[in-house]
């Protein structure tokens, strides 16, 4: 075969793996969880129908979660998982993990969007070595040359669920004028949907 049609071939091959890859890659996960919710339910239904019933523990699950958020949505319902909320910190080992796990979940959250407040480019975890990180909080420290304006940063390490939190003055900090959707993006893609040139024009969450 003519190297020229061994190279045609071989160029729509990749490209035809990097764009089926995803496709059927996210089918499955989609199926993996149909599937563990449809186990996890399965006992149950088989004993009050007498068969499983394929689906039907997905849609309990998703139930579940819209009536749960039915009752986080009013003031009544706050209350009570906010009382549900103490009993669980009260559990040993499980409440040195609930809370760290229910912050950095609800660091997500659309009605929380204000706990990332900005995505920026820090100096770590050495001199020399950049990497995007979201600014969750600003403070005032104290030291032995006065008062410094610091922020935290959460930096990813592990996709968006574990990662560092380091302590910058803001003015060590590259502002990106990325919005924070931008910054996930590039965090879930392992920095291919960064964009060619930084930094972008847009707000600040430090101001001018």
């Amino acid at each position: 075969m003519p190297g020229t049609a061994r190279n045609w071939i071989k160029r729509r091959l990749i490209a035809g793996f990097f764009v089926t890859v995803p496709v059927f890659a996210t089918a499955w996960l989609l199926w993996i969880f149909w599937v563990k919710i449809d186990d996890l339910f399965d006992p149950f239904y088989r004993t009050l129908f007498g068969r499983p019933i394929p689906g039907l523990g997905f849609l309990t699950a998703v139930g579940i979660i819209f009536v749960v958020g039915t009752i986080a949505t009013n003031v009544v319902g706050r209350r009570v998982l906010a009382l549900a909320d103490k009993l669980l910190m009260r559990v040993p080992v499980y409440r040195r993990l609930y809370p760290s796990v229910k912050q950095l979940i609800e660091s997500f959250s659309p009605e929380k969007r204000s706990s990332f407040k900005e995505v920026v480019l820090a100096e770590h975890p050495r001199k020399g070595e950049w990497t995007f990180g979201f600014v969750t909080s600003e403070l005032v420290v104290d030291g032995p040359d006065g008062k410094r304006d610091m922020v935290t940063i959460f930096v990813p390490t592990n996709n968006l669920y574990l990662g560092d939190v380091i302590l910058l003055s803001r003015d060590d900090l590259i502002q990106t004028g990325l919005s924070v959707e931008e910054g996930v993006r590039i965090i879930l893609s392992a920095g291919t949907a960064a964009p060619p040139r930084l930094p972008r024009r847009g707000p600040s969450a430090f101001g001018p």
